[in-house]
């Protein structure tokens, strides 16, 4: 298990050895998304907010 601190409350981020670069993870204190930027060492950063599609 890995381990780091949320960036918007400072709340211990725990997960799994197979997640991977880029997997998006929920913050179990503020519901915020996060996204995996590093592996070794656990790092990560808020996730980009997805764009709307009108269908094009």
């Amino acid at each position: 298990m890995m381990k780091t601190t949320c960036l918007i409350c400072d709340g211990l981020l725990q997960f799994q050895k197979d997640t991977i670069l880029n997997e998006i993870i929920l913050c179990d204190d503020c519901g915020t998304e996060l996204e995996v930027i590093s592996i070794d060492p656990p790092k990560v950063a808020e996730a980009p907010m997805e764009e709307e599609d009108w269908g094009q």
